[in-house]
């Protein structure tokens, strides 16, 4: 349904000006869509990739978990938490989203004569895959904000295609009739009146 207007000649190139905002608009919103799009395919290629290094780092720690507590007074799973998770960021599409770089790890103290073997092979194994996993927590961070941004470009490009420039339009073309009509009446009422001074002169 139309919104009231007024059927004069501001109002025509209020609307004018209006189509041509919206019209200008949306051709760089429908590119922020698809530069959007692209960007979540790569991501969710990487996403994929980086799921495969957590399933691999996982299996390559899997054979020490039945020995993990075989060693009195050592938390291994501890050790191996990171402190830090060290991000930059980068501009995508207007979007400001995290990159993963690297993570931190405390250093571990623990006796090497007083411990097996393998705890050193364990800790760098379960230290690679919560890297791994943080990696992976990273880029979900990455695609659920350009998610979020490509829902509302979807939202808006809709509002402009479907509401707003149909609505320009229809407006215009009411407004054009009005002022057609009102121009018509204009020049009927001024033959009108010239008959009239015609008549009245002939008399």
């Amino acid at each position: 349904m139309a919104e009231k207007i007024k059927l004069t000649r501001p109002e025509l190139k209020r609307q004018r000006d209006a189509l041509a905002r919206f019209q200008r608009y949306l051709p760089m919103l429908k590119l922020k869509q698809q530069q959007l799009q692209m960007m979540m395919q790569k991501i969710a290629m990487e996403r994929q990739s980086a799921i495969r290094s957590v399933e691999q780092a996982e299996k390559k720690f899997g054979s020490y978990r039945n020995v993990m507590n075989e060693v009195a007074g050592l938390n291994i799973q501890e050790l191996a938490e990171y402190s830090e998770v060290i991000t930059s960021s980068t501009n995508i599409a207007g979007v400001s989203v995290p990159v993963f770089q690297d993570v931190q790890f405390p250093e571990a103290h623990y006796s090497l004569f007083a411990t097996p073997v393998w705890v050193d092979t364990a800790l760098v194994d379960l230290r690679e895959l919560n890297k791994q996993r943080a990696r992976l927590d990273i880029i979900d961070q990455q695609y659920q904000l350009l998610q979020r941004e490509l829902t509302k470009i979807i939202q808006r490009v809709n509002l402009f295609e479907k509401v707003k420039i149909p609505q320009s339009q229809e407006n215009i073309r009411m407004i054009r009739i009005r002022l057609g009509d009102e121009m018509t009446a204009g020049v009927a009422r001024a033959k009108i009146a010239k008959n009239k001074l015609v008549e009245a002169q002939s008399n």
